[in-house]
């Protein structure tokens, strides 16, 4: 009997050379709607490159973001619109929502999954878990963009050793989140008053972060 035998190739160790995602090019049919649409979302301008008739580059970064969107006339991209599921991590859903309504825009109902490829669900998700909870909605173009909203990283998706947060309203968020926690931990203590907050406030917000057990 003959056999097929398929071979693998061996994934390479991860962390040998960075590589960073910096721009995601996104299909418009008006350059100058589009730069309107975005700056109106209070996105960082990064450049407009105009080099004669035949090439306009804009580049527009958002709140927070490591990576950048561009869009122009002469860059290669696929049929306007036709970008779909670009996600916006937010670490508060209800709070960016109500800032893209806010800015103009028409944003979905807030809605959430039971896991991967399980269909939507209205309303947030019941255990606020991370990842499962998101809203949409479109540029001028129709392009679709995905808010996700993300609290606590899955383990080994961020350097545990690590603890950053791209905004100010993110850090805002963590402290929210640990004040709400460091609450219901002084009421498991008998109400007495916890002198050693910042240290336990610290423990939290790193935890969460990395995706570690949280401190009770």
């Amino acid at each position: 009997m003959n056999q097929t035998v398929i071979e693998r190739d061996v994934a390479p160790s991860a962390g040998t050379v960075d590589m960073k995602l910096e721009v995601v090019v996104i299909p418009v049919s008006d350059v100058d709607r589009a730069k309107r649409f975005y700056g109106d979302l209070g996105w960082r301008l990064d450049a407009d490159f105009i080099v004669g008739d035949e090439f306009r580059g804009i580049q527009f970064t958002p709140p927070g973001s490591l990576a950048s969107i561009h869009f122009g006339k002469g860059i290669p991209s696929a049929a306007p619109g036709s970008a779909t599921g670009l996600y916006l991590v937010v670490s508060d859903i209800q709070a960016a929502s109500a800032d893209l309504v806010g800015r103009g825009v028409e944003v979905s109902e807030v809605f959430h999954r039971a896991g991967p490829g399980k269909p939507a669900i209205s309303g947030p998700d019941p255990e606020r878990r991370s990842y499962f909870t998101y809203a949409t909605f479109n540029d001028p173009d129709g392009n679709e963009w995905l808010l996700q909203e993300v609290t606590t990283r899955f383990p080994g998706r961020i350097d545990s050793n690590t603890t950053s947060f791209a905004s100010v309203s993110d850090l805002a968020s963590a402290f929210r989140r640990a004040s709400a926690a460091h609450g219901e931990h002084e009421a498991r203590n008998g109400g007495q008053r916890d002198e050693n907050w910042p240290d336990w406030y610290a423990e939290y917000m790193v935890a969460e972060q990395a995706g570690k057990p949280l401190p009770v």
